[in-house]
C-alpha cells in the first residue's frame, strides 16, 4: 500500500509544458462552501486575472467548495507555482478583506494534461456546466462565477 500523502501523490509524475493546456481542481479545506459567498468567489477570479501572464485563461467556474479552471501554461511557469499563487492571492484576500479564519484550499490539486486531439470545447461545457449538475441553478445563465473564452 502506498503511504505518501494524497497531495504528494497528486504531484507524482506532474510536470510543466509551455503552451499546454491543463484542467485544474482546486478543492476548499474540508469541502467548505466558502465559495458561495459571489463576493468571495469574485476573489478567485481576481486571483486568475492576476497570474494571466503565466496562465492564461480558458473557462473556469468557481463553485462553494471548489474550482475547475482550463487555462493554458505560458512563458515557462510551473504549474504548481502558478496554482500555489493563485491559491496565496485568494487566501490572502479572504483573510484580509473578510478576515477569514483558517486554511482556504486543501493542498494540492488535481490537474488533467489536455492532448491535442481532445475537444476544448467539450471539455469547456463540463466545466461551466458543473453548477447545472449540482442543482445549483436550472440554467447557467443564473450562475455567475464562470467565464469561457468561446462565449
Amino acid at each position: 500500500m502506498n503511504k505518501k500523502p494524497h497531495s504528494r501523490r497528486l504531484r507524482d509524475g506532474r510536470h510543466s509544458e509551455v503552451g499546454r493546456i491543463y484542467h485544474i481542481r482546486l478543492v476548499c479545506w474540508h469541502r467548505r462552501p466558502v465559495f458561495a459567498d459571489f463576493e468571495k468567489g469574485r476573489a478567485v477570479v481576481r486571483a486568475m486575472q492576476q497570474v494571466e501572464s503565466v496562465a492564461r485563461t480558458l473557462a473556469f467556474v468557481v463553485m462553494p467548495d471548489h474550482v475547475h479552471w482550463l487555462m493554458s501554461l505560458e512563458k515557462g511557469a510551473a504549474l504548481g507555482a502558478v496554482v500555489q499563487k493563485l491559491k496565496s492571492l485568494t487566501t490572502r484576500e479572504l483573510h484580509g478583506r473578510w478576515e477569514w479564519q483558517g486554511p482556504v484550499w486543501q493542498s494540492g490539486f488535481y490537474d488533467r494534461a489536455i492532448r491535442r486531439d481532445d475537444d476544448l470545447l467539450t471539455i469547456a461545457r463540463y466545466i461551466v456546466a458543473n453548477p447545472l449538475r449540482a442543482g445549483l441553478v436550472r440554467s447557467i445563465r443564473d450562475y455567475s462565477l464562470w467565464d469561457a473564452v468561446w462565449l
